[in-house]
C-alpha cells in the first residue's frame, strides 16, 4: 500500500502539470493508495478536484490534506495566519478568526515572501503566550525554480528563538500518517510505502515509524547528492514516480 506526495511527486512544482508517467502509475496502482498533500492554498475539495482534473485517478477517500485534519487538531478560536492570501481565506473558511491581537496560535505556511519583520512577528506572538503551529514541516519550498527555507526550517527556528516547542498539523507528522492509515483501514507503518520529492520534509518521518520510503528526483531533492545526509532512510531513488510503472 502506498502514501503518494503530490507536488514534485505527482505534479511538477513549476507548473502544476502531472509529471511524465504519473498518472499511469495511478491509474495502473492495484494496491491501496492515499495522495497526502501538504496543500495549504486550496480548499480540500478544489485542489482533490484539480487532480482530478488533471486526468488523476483518485478515488474521493484516497485523499488528505492539512486542512482536513486542522479542526481536529487545534481547539482555538483566534489565530494568526503566515502564509499567502489564499491560504488565509480558507483557514478564515473553516471558523477561525485571523488577528494579530493576542492570538491563541499562530499558523505557519509556506511562502517566499516571508522576510525579517514576519520573523519578528512570529517570535514575539509566540513569546507572548501563542502556540507555534506548523501546517506542515516541509524542509524546503519549491517556487519559480528556487529553493526557499521551508516551514519546518522555519518552526525550527523560532522554537530555538523562543525556547518553545511546535506542533505540526501535516507531512510529517505522526498524527497526519496516522489519519492516512486509517483511510487505507489498516495499522502498521509496516505495510506502507511511502513515495515522495522530500527526503527531508516527508520520508525521514515515516521511515522512523517503520514504512518503506522511496525518493524521487522530479521535485525540491534534484539528486542523490542532495540527500547524502538521510540516504541510510531512503530504500529507492528513483528520477521520477514513472519509472515505478511496471
Amino acid at each position: 500500500m502506498y502514501l503518494i506526495d503530490v507536488q514534485g511527486t505527482l505534479i511538477d512544482d513549476k507548473n502544476k502539470k502531472p509529471i511524465n508517467g504519473a498518472i499511469e502509475f495511478i491509474k495502473n496502482l492495484k494496491e491501496p493508495f492515499v495522495v497526502v498533500t501538504n496543500n495549504t492554498k486550496k480548499q480540500s475539495i478544489e485542489f482533490y478536484n484539480f487532480l482530478l482534473d488533471l486526468g488523476f485517478s483518485i478515488p474521493e477517500n484516497a485523499y488528505l490534506d492539512p486542512f482536513m485534519v486542522l479542526k481536529n487538531s487545534l481547539h482555538v478560536k483566534r489565530v494568526c495566519c503566515f502564509g499567502p492570501k489564499e491560504f488565509i481565506e480558507v483557514v478564515e473558511s473553516l471558523g477561525y478568526e485571523n488577528t494579530n491581537k493576542n492570538p491563541e496560535a499562530i499558523l505557519v505556511t509556506s511562502s517566499k515572501d516571508f522576510d525579517s519583520e514576519d520573523y519578528a512577528s512570529m517570535i514575539e506572538m509566540v513569546m507572548s503566550g501563542a502556540k507555534l503551529i506548523g501546517m506542515h514541516a516541509t524542509s524546503t519550498y519549491a517556487k519559480d525554480g528556487r529553493r526557499y527555507a521551508g516551514v519546518g526550517a522555519i518552526m525550527k527556528m523560532v522554537s530555538y528563538a523562543t525556547g518553545s516547542n511546535y506542533e505540526v498539523i501535516g507531512k510529517p507528522s505522526k498524527a497526519f500518517y496516522e489519519e492516512a492509515l486509517k483511510l487505507l483501514d489498516v495499522e502498521n507503518f509496516d505495510d506502507i510505502e511511502m513515495i515522495s520529492d522530500d527526503a527531508v520534509g516527508d520520508l525521514v518521518g515515516i521511515k522512523e515509524l517503520g514504512a518503506k520510503t522511496t525518493l524521487v528526483l522530479s521535485g525540491k531533492c534534484k539528486s542523490e547528492e542532495e540527500a547524502l545526509h538521510v540516504k541510510s532512510l531512503i530504500d529507492k531513488i528513483v528520477p521520477n514516480i514513472g519509472c515505478l510503472n511496471g
